[in-house]
């Protein structure tokens, strides 16, 4: 009884650690040489959620800067918006139906002690 909530909220964790993932890449996508980060769920032991983060360090597109006549190479960040943004809807939706899932499993839970009671 008490492992579905368990699960649950090893979930929302797990979805709250996937988005702080993607806002981060979000956040640097600007940022020279940065290099974008993935959180991936899994399942863990007792059917709980969690979260395994790799760092991508797959190069990020290079650009050519002339400063004073002399030309520079810089390494751009690898994050790509059109991957990123899906990825908040993915982790906010998970989020929404595993949060549905906890506060269904309390209402039945309240219900069942009225009824003892």
């Amino acid at each position: 009884m008490v492992s579905s909530i368990d699960s649950g909220l090893s979930a929302l964790r797990a979805f709250g650690d996937k988005m702080e993932v993607t806002s981060n890449n979000i956040a640097n996508v600007n940022t020279e040489e940065f290099k974008k980060s993935r959180a991936i769920l899994k399942e863990g032991s007792n059917s709980n959620v969690k979260v395994e983060i790799d760092r991508v360090n797959t190069p990020g597109p290079t650009i050519v800067e002339i400063d004073g006549g002399k030309m520079t190479e810089k390494e751009l960040s690898n994050v790509d918006l059109a991957e990123e943004i899906p990825q908040t809807i993915i982790s906010q939706r998970g989020y929404e139906a595993n949060l549905t899932t906890v506060k269904t499993r309390d209402e039945m839970l309240g219900t069942l002690i009225d009824i003892i009671s």
